[in-house]
């Protein structure tokens, strides 16, 4: 329980009354920007021990624990956030029924949506850095501008294709695929420098990112935030546990350290963030919540550079900040979409 602008905050009250619509006579911008601060912070916060125990560099008193597989990482994450987040919807008595016709659109969410971004955005961090896999991440609201654009939900302005372009330009400058040179331009493209495939899993997340928030859309017309991440979650543990079955993980001889982990993991991960970020919608519409959700890399690295030592270039700082600026620029509303529905990116890692 935390103490935030002369009130308590308690995660669970969230889950309790897990309605975001914003309500002008109770809103408190000030408490939104916080508690979406806070989200980022724990979001930054994962990404760094996500690759603390693929590296091997996570400490338990003198001695480390054993390197967790990604695919271990994002089946736990998901299977221990239902196994604790239904008790607490039903011990308070929330209604968690939806229609039978959504359950599989829920599990189709889950599995292309969450089990797809977790895995490969943990993927991309093991292979590469969680400077490269978060940035790559982060151009998800460029592949959903171009669905709406092909759809012809929203216009190709002159600012969204600009953020476009900018988006492409941060992750070269932030993956080391463009360097400085000494001559005009000044920039220059330069031969691989980073792993392949963890560059691949990275944009492959951010493919993934941007179905969920496509494909869900409806579904958050209908139910609120918390049902429609539950039946994801159960979607994306029922997957993981058909692709690697209790038995297998089993057979990796898992110490209990390593679980004690992978629980903190989760909730430290998926339901305190949440937690946060739905109480901060509270507070604010989503739209004002996209700038400060953009904390997220910065946490990220700025964790990982302390904790891991980890750095990166004066070069990487300006394709990251690039790539932020182009995800405001895409996101924001314009005049020319005509009373098209407004492209705002869920959170889901």
């Amino acid at each position: 329980m935390v103490w935030i602008s002369g009130s308590f905050f308690n995660p669970l009250t969230t889950i309790v009354n897990p309605s975001v619509e914003l309500e002008s006579d109770q809103s408190h911008p000030t408490r939104g920007y916080l508690f979406i601060a806070a989200a980022t912070f724990f979001w930054g916060l994962s990404a760094a021990m996500g690759r603390a125990v693929f590296t091997g560099r996570l400490f338990t008193g003198a001695q480390a624990l054993r390197p967790i597989d990604p695919v271990i990482l994002a089946q736990s994450r998901t299977t221990i956030s239902v196994l604790l987040l239904v008790p607490i919807l039903l011990l308070m008595r929330r209604p968690l029924r939806v229609r039978a016709a959504h359950l599989w659109q829920f599990f189709l969410l889950g599995i292309l949506g969450l089990a797809a971004s977790n895995f490969f955005y943990y993927y991309a961090i093991e292979k590469t850095t969680v400077a490269t896999a978060i940035v790559l991440q982060y151009v998800a609201p460029v592949w959903v501008l171009f669905y709406m654009v092909v759809r012809r939900l929203q216009q190709p302005t002159m600012r969204r294709v600009s953020g476009v372009i900018l988006a492409v330009i941060g992750c070269g400058l932030a993956v080391g695929g463009i360097a400085a040179q000494h001559n005009f331009p000044w920039l220059a493209i330069s031969g691989p420098r980073f792993n392949p495939l963890g560059v691949a899993a990275a944009e492959m997340a951010a493919v993934s990112f941007a179905f969920y928030n496509v494909y869900g859309q409806h579904l958050l017309q209908i139910y609120n935030r918390w049902t429609v991440l539950l039946y994801s979650l159960l979607g994306a543990a029922v997957f993981w546990l058909v692709v690697n079955p209790p038995w297998k993980i089993a057979a990796q001889h898992y110490s209990g350290a390593q679980w004690l982990f992978l629980v903190a993991f989760a909730v430290t991960s998926m339901l305190v963030p949440f937690s946060l970020y739905f109480t901060a919608l509270q507070h604010l519409d989503p739209t004002r919540a996209i700038v400060i959700a953009c904390l997220e890399p910065v946490w990220a690295i700025l964790l990982t550079a302390l904790v891991l030592g980890e750095l990166v270039s004066p070069l990487q700082v300006a394709g990251i900040l690039v790539v932020l600026l182009a995800t405001i620029l895409v996101q924001r509303p314009d005049s020319k979409d005509r009373g098209a529905p407004p492209m705002v990116i869920e959170p889901i890692e």
